[in-house]
């Protein structure tokens, strides 16, 4: 048994909008309305509910001094009691949308964005031409393809996907800077494509995808370097940290 805690509705300044959720046992949750004193009192009263003390199903906090946080606003919740019948609909209730993201490359940079993409509303397909390449211990929810020649997976990719191109090799992550920017031609659906390196390496990238036959506007859809700027760390820890809030500033 669980209780399902819903922001239904919200007035002025507050942690989460309408549709935020948080299923609570009677030991341990999951999810967030927010915190603070707010969660607090709402965690309290869905165990109330669990254990029959109340009935009341409906609750209206104001954030002001008696909640001890100034945000100055109210929010509705409401609480549902739910049991393993309901996990159908609570999965698609509670479940954000995925946004198609394909990884090229398992290297060091790989391995740490896709650890930090897990926990982001992203559906990850991981792509390498190298055998034996993917770690036992990937997250759910991540695809791992082993596509050889790499690039071929471009093809196929879902409508929509950001591409990240971070292969072990320039000629490999060329080949697919090719195959994106051919697709984006051919059905223009692949709103973001980003490729790992320095100022240097995309000078050189730029000179060759032009003899390729590619114009100025077409080869400025792909972005090189990747991550949001100010960021100067090169671990792929960090990396992986810029390249996610990048992708999150553009969804």
């Amino acid at each position: 048994m669980a209780v399902v805690v819903t922001v239904q509705a919200t007035q002025g300044s507050v942690p989460r909008g309408p549709g935020t959720r948080m299923v609570v046992f009677a030991q341990g949750e999951w999810g967030t309305i927010g915190g603070g004193h707010l969660e607090f009192q709402a965690l309290a009263h869905a165990r109330l509910l669990l254990t029959g003390q109340t009935q009341q199903t409906d609750l209206r906090q104001v954030l002001g001094p008696s909640l001890g946080q100034c945000c100055g606003g109210a929010v509705d919740l409401s609480f549902e009691r739910v049991s393993a019948a309901d996990v159908q609909r609570l999965r698609t209730q509670l479940m954000p949308p995925q946004t198609p993201l394909a990884l090229f490359g398992g290297g060091h940079v790989g391995k740490a964005l896709v650890q930090t993409l897990a926990s982001l509303p992203f559906a990850v397909r991981w792509i390498d031409s190298r055998d034996e390449i993917f770690p036992v211990d990937v997250p759910a929810g991540v695809d791992c393809e082993h596509s050889n020649p790499v690039q071929a997976a471009v093809a196929d990719l879902a409508s929509g996907s950001r591409v990240l191109i971070m292969s072990f090799s320039h000629a490999e992550d060329l080949d697919i800077v090719v195959a994106c920017l051919k697709r984006l031609r051919e059905r223009d659906d692949l709103p973001f494509v980003g490729l790992i390196g320095s100022q240097t390496k995309w000078a050189t990238f730029r000179h060759r995808l032009e003899d390729r036959g590619f114009a100025a506007e077409e080869i400025a859809r792909i972005t090189c370097p990747i991550g949001v700027p100010g960021i100067a760390g090169k671990e792929p820890e960090v990396i992986a940290v810029a390249v996610a809030a990048q992708l999150l500033q553009l969804l």
